[in-house]
């Protein structure tokens, strides 16, 4: 493929089609008028005009090192733990596959350099393999696909089966010549690749596959394929992204004359620069007649003599994938100030039946002031009616006398109270409550997340139902007796004493009176003191009875105020348990899961 489409246009050679002017002057390029020395000579003022790659070329100061891509796999899979089911699945997949490469990479003894020879298919990358390697050990011919399986070539004497087995490289050869002087191959492993373009999809995968895992990559390429989308696309852009070494190497020079190399070089650079690579790095070769094949061995022995490429492939990697899964969170969090939120707790308090509760602790207090400042004759008829907080099964064997907390007033165990179910309409409040805390809480976040803060503030209705109640029930509803009611408990007595004196007086005078046996009673004036005693004690206690009322509509204001307090708080808490606290722990993972994909992407 000559042409591309990258955003909408097709991706062409400058200076008009260049790859079809080569084509046209492939001939009179090579007619017998520059000998293989010219050609060589030639190359070589390319070389000068645009820097060798030997010279142009300089290790960047990387602080990469094991210890360096080990905490940042650490820091990934950290990242993917607190955001698990959070993150885009795609980007979870290439993190997990790094974290693993990283892992089994780094396990690995000695200082092999993976490099990798990747071409389309006719663009002479296993020739240039075998002028690299010193003798033909890849399968050179005309029929395509040429290559169907990796060829590994290994430098030094230290064993790199170990890797290879890793690599699934079959194919081995082991090099034992000693390189040229100022070359330092010691640990290289180069690889050439199947033809990433080639018409059996197992090649293809299989070259993909081992790019994925080699550390540096050397694209071969040739006038006629050097714009080729796949490659630029697919291949470069995306390696380029993630700052990975990579090397061009424009193939078949020989066909060339100088102009149109040097036209094809300098496109070649235009391109890789839009792939966004910077400085790009392209070196003129021909593997039919040897030229730039020295520059290109050069180049592979400053890569291998640095002994930093594996980690610095690996370092990649994942600060490439920390950064594909950092779009996958936001810059910040939203904070929840509050423990929790007041239209939530009212809504809250409604399905609870707080309401009901309350109105049955006012006329229970009521009923117990009665009970406690009315006429002892008439008390225990009110004993007989059981109260509202009874029917409700609420504080259930509590003593009206004592009106102290008491354990029966904390009953968890005893099940369910006898509350009504919510309401339509209180069930819609506390719903609507609820969205508006996950509304709150998520905004600004991606929408895996908002969908998870959602879930944690939306609780099945049952458990929050029964949590509201557990909280009722452990709730308790009274207080310690007041004292006055004491104070007018005791005056009652006295009265009733008083008047049931004067009766059993006036009943002994009558007696007598009877008997004819006549009695003067003491008296005020015309008013005896049995009968003072009598009418006095019954109407006073009627009197004092009629004051208490008002009294006790106070009181029954205040201990319902009291105990609206308690439940507000119990009710609360649940709110905090059940709704913001699941809301808060989804942003805190957020936070964390940001905090390690920062850490894992960070140049350190």
């Amino acid at each position: 493929m000559s042409a591309a489409k990258r955003g909408g246009t097709k991706r062409v050679p400058a200076q008009g089609n260049l790859a079809s002017k080569v084509a046209a002057k492939r001939g009179s390029a090579n007619r017998g008028v520059r000998a293989a020395t010219d050609k060589e000579s030639s190359v070589a003022s390319l070389s000068d005009g645009v820097m060798s790659a030997s010279e142009a070329w300089v290790e960047p100061a990387s602080e990469a090192s094991v210890g360096l891509v080990r905490a940042r796999a650490d820091a990934l899979m950290s990242a993917l733990a607190s955001g698990v089911e959070r993150l885009p699945a795609g980007g979870v997949q290439r993190a997990e596959a790094a974290i693993i490469k990283a892992a089994k990479r780094t396990s690995m003894s000695g200082g092999h350099t993976v490099v990798a020879l990747a071409g389309a298919t006719g663009s002479g990358k296993s020739s240039m393999f075998n002028q690299l390697v010193g003798s033909e050990v890849a399968t050179v011919g005309a029929r395509r696909p040429t290559t169907s399986m990796p060829t590994a070539a290994v430098w030094g004497s230290e064993s790199a089966s170990a890797l290879l087995d890793w690599l699934k490289v079959g194919t081995r050869h082991v090099v034992n010549e000693k390189p040229a002087p100022g070359l330092e191959l010691d640990g290289l492993v180069l690889l050439d690749l199947p033809d990433f373009d080639s018409y059996e999809e197992a090649h293809r995968l299989e070259a993909d596959r081992l790019l994925d895992l080699v550390d540096v990559f050397i694209w071969v390429t040739d006038p006629q394929k050097y714009a080729d989308a796949r490659l630029h696309e697919e291949y470069i852009a995306r390696l380029s992204a993630q700052e990975t070494v990579t090397i061009v190497v424009m193939n078949q020079a020989d066909r060339l004359s100088f102009e149109m190399l040097a036209a094809c070089r300098n496109d070649l650079v235009r391109l890789l620069g839009l792939d966004g690579v910077l400085d790009p790095e392209v070196i003129t070769t021909s593997a039919a007649d040897g030229s730039g094949i020295v520059d290109l061995r050069h180049r592979i022995s400053q890569i291998v003599a640095s002994q930093n490429a594996a980690v610095r492939r690996l370092d990649s990697d994942l600060r490439s994938v920390a950064t594909a899964l950092r779009s996958g969170v936001a810059d910040s969090e939203p904070s929840l100030d509050s423990h929790s939120d007041t239209k939530l707790v009212d809504a809250l308090q409604r399905a609870a039946g707080i309401p009901i509760i309350l109105d049955a602790v006012e006329r229970d207090y009521r009923r117990a002031t009665r009970a406690r400042t009315g006429w002892p004759l008439t008390r225990w008829v009110r004993t007989l009616r059981p109260t509202q907080l009874k029917l409700l099964r609420l504080n259930q064997g509590a003593s009206v006398r004592s009106g102290g907390i008491t354990e029966s007033d904390v009953r968890l165990v005893l099940g369910r109270s006898s509350l009504p179910p919510a309401t339509p309409a209180a069930r819609s409040a506390v719903a609507l409550a609820a969205r508006e805390l996950a509304d709150r809480a998520s905004e600004g976040l991606p929408q895996l997340w908002a969908d998870a803060v959602t879930d944690a503030a939306t609780p099945a209705r049952d458990d929050l139902a029964d949590a509201l109640d557990q909280a009722v029930l452990g709730t308790s509803l009274r207080k310690r007796a007041p004292l006055w009611w004491n104070v007018f408990g005791i005056l009652q007595w006295v009265l009733f004493i008083a008047a049931v004196a004067g009766f059993i007086w006036l009943a002994v005078l009558a007696v007598l009176n009877w008997l004819q046996l006549h009695v003067d009673a003491p008296g005020i004036g015309p008013l005896a003191y049995p009968f003072l005693l009598l009418v006095g004690g019954l109407l006073l206690g009627f009197l004092l009875s009629l004051a208490v009322r008002p009294i006790g509509r106070i009181g029954a204001r205040r201990r319902k105020a009291f105990v609206a307090d308690r439940l507000r708080e119990a009710v609360a808490q649940v709110a905090r348990e059940r709704l913001v606290a699941p809301v808060q722990d989804v942003l805190d993972r957020h936070r964390m899961t940001r905090e390690h994909l920062e850490t894992a992407r960070t140049h350190i």
